[in-house]
């Protein structure tokens, strides 16, 4: 215990504070709960359906656990591309923590997927418009800090891209721009209008911040340092995968189940058309280019990974 003061009085005097002001201030302290320390009351209370069927509670809390793990995948990105290079272990290890995080959201899409029923969904969906998953700043997040703005562009869109291009041009080109258009007006449309309010400075300031410090770019650091190996380009590969491919075909397959599909098909919330939105082989969104070879590239989203 002495020693333990010890160290306690030389932290504080270290931060010239006063030791025996946080002493005391620890002998008041309430015990921690459980309960507070994860905010439990605040995070329940957080659900406000629109209307009164049961399951648009399901509905929300869904995409509200997909929030959250989208935030602790920006966590880890933020390690990785923040900082000093970090070593091939710690850069692998982290990969390995953003597969699980993505295979979560991929295997619990079932909570959406079988646990709402179509007939309760095709009727509270009416009271969201224009709100849509689309609108997930969170997933832009990642995408940005993962690749270069060109990777977002759709292949058939690159030849557009100039090398004297600011960012806020190459914006324009991005492949969530084609989604929220609307074909008939020629305008955005409101959902993207919303969307862009809210989040487009902070887009624009992160691609500004990972065009020298993207996931892609810090791997490539590492490759011409020689610190490359297999593994870590496995790890690469998987969560290039399973973000860009896996994941999307899951969604997709719930938009199938809710929002049917063929001559009977339902726009989505947000307007998009969603199916050739939400399949890989059309956006063919690849974060690390390199990792895949021709054929990889061009079957983008129509053959299992080969890891």
């Amino acid at each position: 215990m002495e020693a333990l003061l010890k160290q306690i009085e030389h932290k504080y005097r270290s931060l010239r504070e006063d030791p025996e002001t946080y002493l005391k201030g620890l002998l008041h302290m309430r015990p921690l709960t459980y309960w507070d320390y994860i905010q439990v009351d605040a995070l329940l209370s957080l659900q406000h359906p629109r209307t009164n069927f049961p399951d648009e509670m399901v509905f929300i809390v869904y995409h509200q656990v997909t929030e959250l793990i989208l935030k602790l995948v920006r966590h880890e990105l933020d390690q990785l591309t923040r900082g000093p290079l970090p070593e091939a272990s710690v850069f692998e290890e982290k990969l390995h923590r953003l597969v699980r995080y993505t295979r979560l959201l991929t295997t619990s899409f079932s909570v959406m997927n079988q646990g709402m029923r179509c007939e309760e969904y095709s009727q509270f969906r009416l009271a969201l418009a224009p709100a849509s998953g689309f609108q997930s700043a969170q997933f832009r997040y990642v995408e940005l800090q993962c690749t270069p703005l060109e990777h977002l562009i759709p292949p058939q869109r690159r030849a557009e891209v100039r090398p004297d291009m600011t960012i806020e041009e190459k914006f324009q080109l991005i492949y969530w721009q084609d989604a929220g258009y609307d074909r008939q007006t020629r305008m955005k449309t409101l959902t993207l209008q919303q969307f862009e309010e809210r989040y487009l400075d902070s887009f624009y300031a992160l691609a500004r911040r990972m065009e020298k410090d993207n996931l892609y770019l810090r791997y490539l650091a590492l490759a011409q340092q020689g610190k490359d190996t297999e593994a870590l380009r496995s790890a690469l590969r998987l969560f290039d995968y399973t973000f860009n491919v896996s994941w999307p075909l899951v969604h997709l397959q719930a938009a199938h189940t809710y929002l049917g599909s063929g001559h009977e098909q339902t726009a989505a919330t947000g307007g998009s058309p969603w199916e050739k939105y939400l399949h890989p082989k059309h956006q063919k969104r690849i974060f690390f280019p390199s990792l895949w070879n021709e054929e990889e590239r061009q079957k983008w989203g129509e053959v299992e990974l080969q890891a």
